[in-house]
């Protein structure tokens, strides 16, 4: 397991992660924009890999990807946004997210080598499956980096025992069955199965997919380790691409406000 995810979760405060597509909308104010969530005390960062084809996510989040891959940005731009964000903050886990395509592609012990040396702590492979992890699961071991698994309403026991063989670092709740970005949590279900996975699991339970305020924050704080945010971070870039200034200052406030939401 990454040491930075580990040292998060020392302390039981609950946690804020959000998400970002890497390269969106271009690779400087990308940059800031993580910048900017990091100074409001955010504690994990997820970077999307851009890909032309991202299945899981809903229209938003596509259309980020679409924006970062007609500037042209590849794994190579996502690698020096990790490392400029290591040079101003050593200590905050940053964890890339994307397609097991994009990393095939590339090379998986390049792609893992990539990910030391630039400092990435995890990473959530969203249609990756369990059955076929080992070749990834093996590089990521011994460059002590997590894999982060995905885990929806519809894992049942079984299942979740498989996922949970090569999962570290901590577990990903999608808190609602469909594409990110939509509906809301159901917070009785969510609670249910929390308790479930935290039978077979010791990791800790972000949870994310629907949660789209400080409020929302709150409530799944309520009940699980943490929360993650992306497509209303993502929304805010889409309605200010015309000023980067504003877009900026609406994410700072934002991401304030969603890590107060965490104060429970």
């Amino acid at each position: 397991m990454s040491l930075r995810i580990k040292k998060v979760f020392q302390n039981n405060s609950k946690k804020l992660a959000t998400f970002t597509t890497g390269g969106d909308p271009d690779i400087q104010t990308s940059i800031k924009i993580i910048e900017t969530i990091i100074s409001n005390k955010t504690d994990i960062i997820e970077i999307g890999m851009p890909f032309s084809d991202p299945m899981a996510d809903g229209p938003t989040i596509q259309l980020s990807s679409n924006r970062s891959i007609n500037n042209g940005t590849n794994l190579n731009d996502i690698f020096s946004i990790t490392n400029q964000i290591r040079k101003i903050n050593n200590e905050i886990p940053i964890i890339l997210m994307g397609y097991y395509n994009v990393i095939y592609y590339f090379g998986v012990k390049k792609f893992v080598d990539e990910c030391k040396k630039n400092g990435v702590d995890g990473l959530i492979i969203v249609d990756l499956q369990p059955e076929e992890d080992a070749e990834l699961f093996n590089e990521l071991k011994k460059n002590s980096i997590s894999l982060i698994r995905l885990i929806t309403p519809t894992t049942n026991e079984s299942r979740l025992k498989l996922i949970l063989n090569n999962a570290s670092g901590f577990l990903y709740y999608v808190t609602i069955t469909g594409i990110t970005g939509q509906h809301s949590a159901n917070l009785k279900e969510l609670e249910k199965s929390i308790k479930s996975i935290k039978i077979h699991s010791n990791l800790p339970v972000m949870a994310g997919f629907g949660i789209k305020d400080a409020n929302d924050v709150k409530e799944i704080c309520s009940i699980a380790d943490g929360a993650v945010v992306g497509s209303s971070i993502v929304n805010i870039i889409e309605k200010n691409l015309n000023s980067k200034d504003k877009m900026l200052k609406s994410i700072d406030v934002f991401t304030k406000n969603l890590k107060l939401g965490t104060k429970i």
